[in-house]
């Protein structure tokens, strides 16, 4: 029962954080409340800025790619106890988030700030509907198993682990990644767009283009169903040709 209880404790713990560290995130990125924020401007050396920039990207973009990557998932298990496994990437996942935030550099330079107070209104809002639809995304399939706290908890009452079936509610009938798209919007919609601003939102654009295609390999090879998904529902946006079975 004690082992049971850290594993708890751990994954709880880590959702915790992470929880924090990316509503914070949020704020950074729409210059909302805190300071310094993804938009601040001041006097830096662009070129050592912008390496720890896109370094800060490539080491998040890496240990995403690598610790989501099934062939690691199993070496892993061999180490940690595999309940932990999605807590342990979780809490990965939010120290290289808070390392970002805490060590961006700002890079100088306005490239567009939206004045009109009504664009600044409507700006934000699509601001808002982009994060809103990333964690209705999250919701809408199982919120506690993407974050680790169903397998914590499973281990604790002492239940095995079941994976979830494959489902298609509503957003997922529309679009295959509508937590990427959120994340898109939220990125992209931005009253201010510094350069620093536009090398965050271009890196995470371009990460998800790239993680969305290790994505659909990982989950062709895992679920036989989803080639016919894959098939009748769009990618992003766009239209479909039937409507995919939920």
């Amino acid at each position: 029962m004690f082992k049971k209880s850290i594993l708890l404790s751990y994954g709880v713990i880590a959702y915790s954080l992470f929880f924090v560290v990316f509503n914070y995130a949020i704020l950074f990125i729409g210059n909302i409340l805190v300071s310094p924020s993804l938009d601040t401007l001041a006097p830096v050396n662009l070129t050592e800025a912008l390496l720890i920039d896109i370094g800060l990207l490539a080491v998040f973009a890496l240990q995403h790619s690598i610790m989501a990557r099934p062939a690691f998932k199993r070496l892993w298990t061999q180490i940690i106890p595999e309940p932990a496994e999605r807590s342990t990437y979780v809490l990965a996942s939010t120290i290289i988030l808070a390392a970002i935030v805490y060590y961006w550099q700002p890079l100088g330079g306005v490239i567009w700030q939206i004045t009109d107070p009504t664009l600044v209104a409507i700006t934000y809002g699509l601001f808002t509907i982009g994060w809103a639809i990333l964690f209705l995304a999250t919701f809408q399939l199982n919120h506690f198993d993407l974050f680790g706290l169903r397998q914590v908890w499973l281990q604790f009452r002492g239940q095995p682990y079941t994976a979830l079936p494959f489902k298609t509610p509503w957003l997922y009938r529309h679009m295959r990644h509508p937590l990427y798209v959120g994340l898109i919007i939220g990125l992209w919609a931005a009253p201010t767009m510094t350069i620093a601003h536009l090398v965050f939102a271009l890196g995470c654009t371009g990460y998800v283009f790239i993680g969305t295609l290790l994505e659909e390999k990982d989950l062709l090879d895992a679920l036989p169903e989803y080639k016919k998904y894959q098939q009748t529902v769009p990618m992003y946006i766009g239209w479909k040709k039937n409507a995919a079975n939920s």
